[in-house]
């Protein structure tokens, strides 16, 4: 037995098989990656905004209008399964929200038209290019929008004399506002006006009419150059002497001016009406309107 050779035991562990975990944790790490990508251009977009920009933003999230008044719950204002609709068979219930939401709507952008005055106020404070022309600037917000107008004096004629052709100061008063224009999505409607002073030889051709309308074009062109969006310009028109300042006589060279009109969403919604009404048959026309239908011959005559 002494000459029995050792035994050895070795015992091995079986090692337990993990079930394969596939690839779910590439799509976890996508999704995390896309986030962190989503958070960084939300951020750098705010840090290119402006001030007025960024303070539109936050009112937003402040108060989100429709979940606000879904109570917070959901996007639409209806109760019905089609958003928009009503319970009752005419569906107003639903029209009734969506026009207290437009209600807020304007209000917003009244608001926000509100700001761009008060800070167009203070440009004109430290501006050299609006400061030395604080009498030829008129600011006016109404319901149609904000109003600014730029004026004519006895000494400071914005123009040349009987000419489309701007002064050098109105392009710098002109090229002042682009910025804060650029800022506000509202279209723009530009007027261009002159006193009630004939134009020389106007009964026979060139008139105020053509210098209004000429001169309103120009400042379009001195805007569009500074940087502002051609597409912003809903229209530009001459009215001539017809329209003059109120509480001035008609031939005040304050008569003289280009009024620059940031339309609110109702008013731009009338003058995109004014250009539709007539081409849809089924939208009728305003009381009072007379349609005359006037017949005629094959050769054209009535």
């Amino acid at each position: 037995m002494k000459d029995a050779a050792p035994v050895i035991i070795s015992r091995k562990r079986k090692r337990k098989k993990h079930a394969h975990h596939g690839g779910t944790w590439k799509i976890a790490y996508a999704d995390f990656m896309t986030a962190m990508m989503a958070f960084f251009l939300v951020m750098w977009l705010l840090s290119t905004s402006s001030d007025m920009k960024r303070e539109m933003i936050a009112d937003y999230f402040r108060m989100p209008l429709k979940p606000a008044l879904s109570q917070g719950n959901k996007t639409s204002l209806s109760d019905s399964v089609i958003p928009g609709g009503g319970d009752d068979a005419m569906k107003q219930d639903g029209e009734v929200w969506k026009r207290q939401l437009n209600q807020l709507d304007k209000h917003k952008n009244i608001q926000s038209l509100k700001r761009a005055k008060e800070r167009l106020e203070q440009m004109i404070e430290t501006d050299p290019r609006l400061s030395n022309f604080k009498s030829n600037l008129l600011l006016t917000l109404t319901n149609d929008g904000l109003m600014i107008q730029i004026t004519d004096s006895q000494e400071r004629p914005m123009f040349k004399v009987g000419s489309e052709l701007p002064e050098g100061y109105m392009n710098g008063i002109l090229q002042a506002l682009v910025p804060l224009l650029n800022e506000l999505p509202n279209p723009i409607s530009l007027t261009g006006h002159t006193d009630s002073l004939p134009y020389a030889g106007g009964n026979r051709g060139y008139s105020n009419w053509e210098l209004s309308a000429g001169r309103a074009n120009a400042a379009r062109r001195v805007l569009v150059k500074a940087g502002l969006d051609d597409e912003r310009f809903l229209r530009v028109i001459g009215t001539g002497s017809r329209m003059g300042l109120a509480n001035i006589t008609p031939d005040n060279p304050m008569n003289r001016r280009i009024s620059l009109l940031v339309l609110s969403k109702p008013k731009e919604q009338q003058i995109r009406d004014e250009n539709t009404v007539l081409q849809r048959p089924d939208v009728p026309l305003p009381e009072g309107t007379e349609v005359r239908v006037v017949e005629e011959d094959s050769d054209g005559r009535e």
